[in-house]
């Protein structure tokens, strides 16, 4: 350090003279070109963190004090939250404050310092953790029996990775992919991150492939030298992992934050080595047994069968035997329709014989002549018939016309020409014929009403008739109530029955009538005063 005020110098000599901003510049570039960096040890006092996010606090031990800043973009990057009273290591630079005529440190890091601190930081940090949901047990996942490619975020050039390669290759040797990283220092953390995110963002398929499980390892060591796997950053990281994860930091003693929010922890990096991949030869083994295993029961149980199929084969009736009594019907059954047609051919072709003589030429002549005479005394007996019924219309129509004489005048000159008698039989044809159907349609509504109203037709609905012993028909409960015994009358018959009066039933509905039963016959339509009706 440059002395301002050498002892050999004479009193007269002339002296520098600064100016009290020159002399404390002059003071500030000393300082900070000898004091760079500085790591300083100590305890924090009356830490004050303003509105602008910057810190400022005393560094201390028994017998000095360090005014200490910190500024905004540091105290973000913090792994803990500073107190008072709390054994720190800051790192920085040697400053002045020429304001006020003193020194100071700007601490761009801080960490806590001592075992004590460490385990205090961790236990906070460990319930902010586990209270957002990060260590839950719901959230591990089962590790997969047979991985096909393991990834590894580890040291590339410590023993742990030689470990668990060797321990791989001897028990289960599969793909194994490393992604190098710090695993101790200031740095170490934002490399493990990185590894366990790269290896979660390789898509399926791709050309690296993508791991079915992830070891995150590193060996024994210190708090401080475990302490990247405390990091908030590393937690998070593992727990949000896509890719099951195995945690293995340090010996089975050691218990890092990230062992929490694994899916599995193994004690030591060759222990997961083992947790990730079974022993081949022992599943061999397995299998073969297995295989064995199964070959046995296969061969018991197709001897079984054969024995069960043997009992059920003796206890079944010979083929031969459920075949002889269907052969003996079908030949009885062949030579019966041989006879049977036979005899029919014969009984054929005698009706043939019987019948043939007869349809010989002659013969049909004959018949025709017959049936020709038969016709012809029919034609007679018609004409005379129709002639002797139109002698007694005419003698009918002659007594009419002597019956009207007295209707007047009118009607007696309107049925004296031929043609007004023509006119006037065919409208008596025509009101007869008109009075029949009258009649018949009225006969066949009065049958249907007959038979709708039948109660023989509302007992083949479904309805019974009760009577009493006496014949009578019982109408209400009550009245059934009263006799010993009583019979119904179904459709097809009656039956007796004993009335058993229990609790009284619920009221209900009457059956409703069906459309045939509500139907009434209609009145004959009157005639219209067009229509001739009956002079009769």
């Amino acid at each position: 350090m440059a002395d301002f005020f050498p002892a050999d110098r004479p009193q007269n000599a002339n002296l520098h003279e600064f100016s009290v901003s020159e002399l404390a510049g002059s003071i500030k570039r000393t300082i900070e070109s000898n004091f760079e960096r500085v790591r300083v040890r100590g305890e924090l006092g009356r830490v004050t963190i303003a509105k602008s996010g910057h810190m400022y606090a005393d560094l201390k031990d028994d017998k000095a004090v360090i005014n200490t800043i910190m500024w905004k973009g540091s105290v973000s990057q913090l792994p803990f939250r500073p107190e008072e009273g709390l054994e720190v290591v800051a790192e920085g630079k040697l400053s002045t404050y020429p304001g006020r005529s003193n020194y100071q440190l700007i601490a761009d890091t801080m960490n806590p310092a001592g075992a004590g601190a460490l385990m205090a930081l961790l236990e906070e940090r460990k319930k902010k953790l586990a209270a957002e949901g990060l260590f839950d047990s719901a959230r591990k996942r089962a590790l997969p029996t047979f991985p096909a490619v393991i990834g590894v975020v580890t040291s590339p050039t410590g023993a742990v990775i030689r470990d668990i390669l060797h321990r791989i290759a001897d028990r289960f040797p599969v793909h194994v992919l490393l992604w190098p990283a710090l695993v101790q220092g200031e740095r170490a953390a934002a490399q493990i991150t990185a590894g366990i995110e790269g290896f979660n963002a390789l898509p399926e398929g791709g050309s690296i492939p993508r791991p079915d499980v992830l070891i995150v390892a590193r060996g024994g060591g210190s708090i401080e030298d475990l302490w990247p796997f405390n990091e908030e950053k590393v937690v998070r990281a593992a727990a949000a992992s896509d890719i099951p994860l195995i945690s293995a930091v340090g010996h089975e003693t050691d218990t890092t934050l990230i062992d929490y929010a694994s899916d599995r922890r193994a004690p030591t990096p060759t222990g997961a080595a083992e947790i990730a991949v079974p022993v081949r030869s022992e599943l061999l083994q397995d299998t073969d047994s297995l295989g064995q295993r199964l070959m046995r029961a296969l061969t018991q149980h197709t001897k079984r069968s054969g024995r069960d199929l043997q009992a059920i084969a003796a206890r079944l009736p010979r083929p031969q035997a459920l075949l002889e009594a269907r052969q003996q019907r079908y030949d009885f059954a062949e030579s019966r329709l041989t006879s049977g047609l036979q005899s029919a051919i014969m009984k054929k072709r005698g009706a043939f014989d019987q019948i043939g003589p007869r349809l010989r030429p002659q013969a049909l002549r004959t018949s025709m002549g017959h049936l020709q005479a038969a016709l012809d005394r029919s034609g007679k007996g018609l004409s005379t018939g129709l002639s002797r019924a139109a002698q007694k219309n005419q003698d009918q129509l002659s007594l009419l016309e002597k019956r009207l004489s007295s209707r007047g005048d009118v009607l007696l000159k309107s049925v004296r020409s031929t043609d007004d008698m023509d006119r006037l039989a065919e409208r008596l044809s025509k009101a007869f014929a008109r009075s029949m159907t009258v009649r018949t349609d009225r006969l066949n509504a009065a049958s249907g009403l007959l038979e709708a109203l039948s109660y023989q037709a509302t007992l083949k609905r479904g309805y019974v008739v009760v009577r009493d012993a006496e014949g009578g028909v019982v109408r209400t409960r009550e009245m059934a109530a009263s006799q010993a015994a009583l019979s119904l009358q179904f459709s097809d018959g009656e039956l007796g029955v004993t009335p058993d009066i229990g609790t009284k039933p619920p009221p209900q509905s009457p059956p409703q009538p069906s459309p045939k039963s509500n139907a009434q016959p209609q009145p004959p339509k009157p005639k219209s005063r067009g229509e001739q009706g009956s002079l009769f």
